[in-house]
């Protein structure tokens, strides 16, 4: 007597069903994966076939592939601490060949390691620079806006554009404000009845997010110009500029792979600055180097004495393996106006 299989999966609010007259004799580990490997035939994919390796068969993987190894037993405790998946971000440029994965010559895990080394560094110097322009921007907008109106200037929702936008922010602001256990916090919630504090207070609990989009949705007027004058551009370049910080902050924080990284998202090339910009990059605004103009030209107004050009400078100096060009910089870029001494 034959079996009947039949399995219905929802895709999309629409039922689909698989059935058949016999039990397909798949391969044991195919089958233990059950409903999934079921699903994965529907859908025209395959299951990950992959199984772990150990450092060692890891090494001998690499190996195999065409990866030069100068110290093996350095190697494998590097492994031990960050894995294969990880780095393997990072030997990605190394292929010759990305779909059998085949290492050109001379590919060598220690020129692999470095890459991830000048991203974690890059990481970390993007971090704390970032850190200064959020707080610049913090103090200029609650500054601007209680003066303006007063104090709880983000609690009226007639300032912004969206009322529902609005009213999912501040649903945001005071869930962070609730969570918040800031010593000032604290004092405020025990000494006063309000729901919240004034905002020199609550956006110093505010997520860069949070504020990004509160200065997004507000209504286009001289307050908006004003804030964003202060920073030396239009304020459609600085709601662009809010949201790229806060996507590379992000990125940062989570320690994800940053120098080479293609992102989702197109910061806005600005008409005209204040002060001296650069121009156009040839590949565009969606490659860290445009960032990092924006993160320096930042710096330039909230400190003109920083130091964030020759930082970048000395990193690009002490890691000389690294393709600039796949960072977004173009072959002139030590000549814009931006990042001359």
């Amino acid at each position: 007597m034959r079996n009947f299989l039949r399995k219905s999966f929802v895709v999309s609010n629409k039922i689909y069903t698989f059935a058949a007259t016999y039990s397909p004799r798949f391969p044991l580990e195919q089958r233990a994966q059950g409903e999934s490997f079921l699903f994965c035939m529907l859908m025209n994919k395959i299951a990950y076939p992959k199984e772990l390796k150990s450092f060692d068969e890891q090494i001998a993987l690499l190996k195999h592939r065409g990866m030069y190894f100068e110290d093996e037993v350095r190697a494998n405790c590097i492994l031990q601490n960050v894995s294969y998946y990880r780095l393997s971000g990072y030997w990605y440029p190394l292929l010759k060949d990305k779909q059998r994965h085949i290492f050109k010559d001379g590919a060598s895990f220690d020129n692999a390691y470095s890459i991830y080394k000048f991203d974690s560094a890059l990481r970390k110097l993007v971090l704390s620079e970032i850190e200064k322009i959020e707080i610049a921007v913090r103090t200029q907008f609650s500054y601007i806006m209680s003066q303006e109106y007063d104090g709880w200037w983000f609690t009226d929702s007639s300032l912004f554009s969206t009322p529902a936008k609005h009213a999912k922010t501040l649903a945001k602001v005071e869930d962070e404000y609730n969570r918040s256990d800031e010593d000032f916090i604290v004092s405020f919630k025990a000494k006063y009845c309000n729901r919240f504090p004034p905002s020199w207070i609550t956006l110093e609990i505010t997520s860069l997010g949070t504020m990004s989009i509160l200065y997004s949705n507000l209504k286009g007027g001289r307050c908006r110009r004003q804030i964003a004058k202060y920073f030396g551009v239009a304020d459609t370049i600085m709601v662009s500029w809010l949201h790229t910080i806060t996507y590379v902050r992000n990125i940062c924080a989570h320690h994800s792979r940053l120098w080479n990284k293609t992102f989702g998202i197109t910061p806005m090339m600005p008409r005209r600055t204040t002060f001296p910009f650069v121009t156009l990059p040839t590949k565009g605004t969606q490659h860290v180097y445009f960032v990092l103009c924006m993160i320096l030209y930042l710096l330039n107004i909230i400190n003109p004495s920083n130091t964030f050009r020759n930082k970048i400078n000395v990193l690009l100096e002490e890691y000389p393996n690294i393709d600039i060009v796949a960072m977004g910089f173009p072959e002139n870029w030590k000549e814009q106006p931006l990042w001359k001494s």
